[in-house]
């Protein structure tokens, strides 16, 4: 009798539990406030793991290389960590030789939604193109291992491109970078295309992003996009994009309101312009933005304009109507503000190619001008989601889409390998498997 009410005792207890789990499971999926509360736990015993852990050795962490301007010839060097280091030095040498030479670095604490970090930022500059460098970051007679840089040089190259990462656990974007690096080592850069994460003032997920990326970024320089999801505080409010202009000390735009926001950089003979979309979001905050930064584009065009011109922007400028058969009404298809405004600088400035993100969802749209296929306009291509916040089967076809990933979608990446008169984008899955390609073609004059 005692042991058949134990029986029953023990299935009891095992129904709350599964009842508890699947409980918790559903406030996961649906709660942003439950997810940002939870990973912030976890983040305060990570943090304070990682300094029981590193006390004989420097703490540095989400070490990353940053894209500058001018990468031949320079690089920015970014880390982290939960305390104040003493001596910061950045020390690096030529491949191959026994002595190096140290930069001055600036640490910074930044405190946002009551978590502090120290950021730490140094700036190499004086590299010899296509030269092998190693660097390694010193804190009194502390040292990290070293790590290896190399200056650009040539006007070949390959970077990887990803579209929206953000995520509830970043699982998803583990299983979608990771490989993705692990099967193009030879890249020189990497281009992140906005919302890299889901909540831009939640640290913990952004720490959970450097997790991911760190093998790749301490490697190869970033260049990253601002993103709408950049904006959102804990409470999921508006504000400017703290974190972000803090934690990517990326070109200069002349701008001191809008520090890393938007941005340009050369890599031989292609000029990328990276741009600010969140016009709608900052209405408010900086109501001059998008006057400002188109003001910056036209100035930036007209100085650095190159054989090849490339444009990454997060938000779409194509607008988009709900597919049918989700039963969801309410938007009509057709060309989004952003496009209206910028579409026909683009065509103006003679870009080549337009990448954007926003949509999760990825499609080659062709070359378009004036609103129109025109093969004399730029390629515009929607890249897609790297993330697990999926909208499987949510847009309808565009009429100026050419190609619509299999529905329902799940992540992908971007492959771009320059040639001396050739571009060309792939799109994979996170197998490996191939979606797309779009090839471009320039003779050298």
């Amino acid at each position: 009798m005692k042991r058949n009410v134990s029986i029953k005792n023990s299935r009891i207890l095992v129904g709350i539990l599964v009842l508890l789990g699947a409980v918790l499971a559903g406030i996961w999926r649906f709660s942003p406030w439950f997810r940002t509360w939870a990973m912030g736990k976890a983040e305060q015993a990570r943090g304070a793991a990682i300094h029981y852990d590193l006390l004989d050795e420097v703490e540095a962490r989400n070490i990353r290389q940053v894209m500058t301007a001018d990468p031949a010839h320079s690089r920015v060097i970014m880390w982290q960590s939960d305390y104040a280091v003493k001596e910061p030095v950045l020390e690096y040498r030529m491949e191959g030789k026994e002595n190096g030479e140290t930069v001055p670095v600036q640490a910074e604490k930044f405190t946002d939604g009551g978590k502090n970090t120290w950021i730490y930022r140094a700036r190499i500059s004086g590299l010899e193109p296509g030269q092998t460098y190693g660097y390694r970051i010193r804190d009194g007679k502390k040292a990290t291992a070293w790590m290896s840089l190399k200056a650009f040089a040539g006007n070949t190259f390959k970077a990887l491109v990803f579209p929206d990462s953000q995520s509830a656990d970043y699982s998803a974007w583990k299983a979608t970078a990771q490989p993705a690096w692990q099967r193009n080592q030879d890249a020189q850069f990497f281009v992140n295309i906005g919302d890299q994460v889901d909540n831009g003032q939640d640290a913990s997920q952004w720490n959970a992003w450097f997790d991911v990326v760190e093998p790749m970024a301490e490697k190869i320089p970033m260049a990253t996009t601002v993103g709408n999801h950049e904006t959102y505080d804990l409470n999921w409010k508006v504000r400017r994009p703290e974190a972000y202009m803090k934690l990517f000390n990326l070109p200069q735009n002349g701008y001191a309101q809008y520090p890393n926001r938007f941005y340009s950089f050369t890599v031989g003979d292609v000029h990328f312009v990276v741009l600010d979309t969140v016009f709608s979001e900052m209405k408010d905050l900086e109501p001059n933005l998008e006057q400002d930064e188109i003001q910056w584009f036209r100035k930036d065009m007209e100085q650095n304009r190159q054989k090849w011109n490339i444009v990454v922007m997060h938000k779409d400028p194509l607008r988009y109507a709900f597919n049918p058969a989700t039963g969801r009404t309410g938007r009509d298809e057709g060309i989004e503000q952003e496009g209206k405004v910028w579409m026909p600088l683009f065509d103006e400035y003679g870009i080549d190619l337009v990448l954007s993100a926003h949509l999760h969802t990825y499609r080659n749209r062709g070359h378009i001008r004036d609103f129109r296929h025109n093969p004399d306009g730029p390629l515009y291509i929607l890249t897609g989601v790297a993330g697990d916040v999926r909208y499987p089967g949510l847009w309808k076809q565009h009429p100026l889409d050419e190609y619509v990933a299999p529905q329902p979608e799940t992540d992908n990446y971007l492959v771009m390998t320059k040639t001396d008169d050739e571009l060309q984008l792939q799109a994979f899955l996170p197998d490996g498997t191939l979606l797309d390609t779009a090839t471009m073609e320039k003779k050298a004059q």
